[in-house]
């Protein structure tokens, strides 16, 4: 009796492991502390709800909302003013969340202190990736109908003062992974081709207009992938 007791247990145990490793695994929950915060930069005549669908896509993809940081700027000022008030919301960002880095996401005119930020206000030291998405790397002509206005359009403008100081030297300093994600039917930027960074993952996203850039859903997966 007790040796029939016994072969039963053991089969009970048996068919009951067997089971177990039946079952279908449970989804792991998403571990989003494990991901870099992400700040973004907006760009010419643009506000911090310039990256709503895309704070919206990070978060439906396991970010915390308490890791996506869009800001706003005053987009009239020198870009180099506003690469200072970027420095200031990095620091203030590590502190809020623990972290030892950000990823950086820009758009448009946002790359132009972005990588002031980067090349001349210790920016490497605090960014683990670089992502502009139609930044305004190397100017743009049609920044000459509005250079008259506004000290940071001039600065677009192809050749500007500010554009040849940044682009001198390494475009891609540091141990930051870069990457710059381009239209080939870009209207604001002029030629195509100068949202491209030497040293970048440089990206032929296709035709899309530079205002639904950062929108695009498409380009979105590709951001998120390369910052992982």
């Amino acid at each position: 009796m007790q040796r029939r007791k016994r072969r039963i247990a053991t089969a009970v145990s048996a068919m009951t492991a067997s089971l177990l490793l039946s079952l279908p695994l449970t989804a792991a929950p998403a571990q989003a502390a494990s991901h870099d915060p992400v700040v973004f930069v907006h760009g010419f005549n643009g506000s911090a709800s310039s990256w709503n669908d895309w704070v919206a896509d990070f978060e439906a993809d396991g970010y915390s909302s308490s890791q996506l940081f869009a800001w706003s700027y005053d987009w009239k000022q020198s870009n180099a003013t506003t690469a200072q008030q970027l420095a200031a919301e990095v620091k203030s960002v590590l502190a809020q969340t623990g972290a030892s880095k950000v990823d950086l996401v820009v758009h448009s005119m946002g790359a132009l202190s972005g990588r002031y930020y980067l090349k001349n206000l210790g920016g490497t030291s605090y960014v683990d990736h670089f992502v502009s998405v139609a930044g305004v790397n190397h100017g743009t002509s049609v920044a000459s109908l509005c250079g008259w206005l506004y000290t940071s359009c001039k600065e677009m403008q192809t050749g500007s003062a500010y554009l040849t100081a940044l682009n001198s030297g390494d475009e891609t300093p540091g141990s930051v992974a870069y990457a710059a994600y381009w239209s080939d039917c870009d209207e604001a930027i002029n030629p195509d081709t100068s949202a491209e960074l030497s040293g970048a993952a440089n990206v032929d996203v296709g035709c899309i207009s530079h205002t639904d850039m950062n929108d695009d859903h498409g380009v979105y997966e590709q951001v998120r992938d390369f910052i992982g």
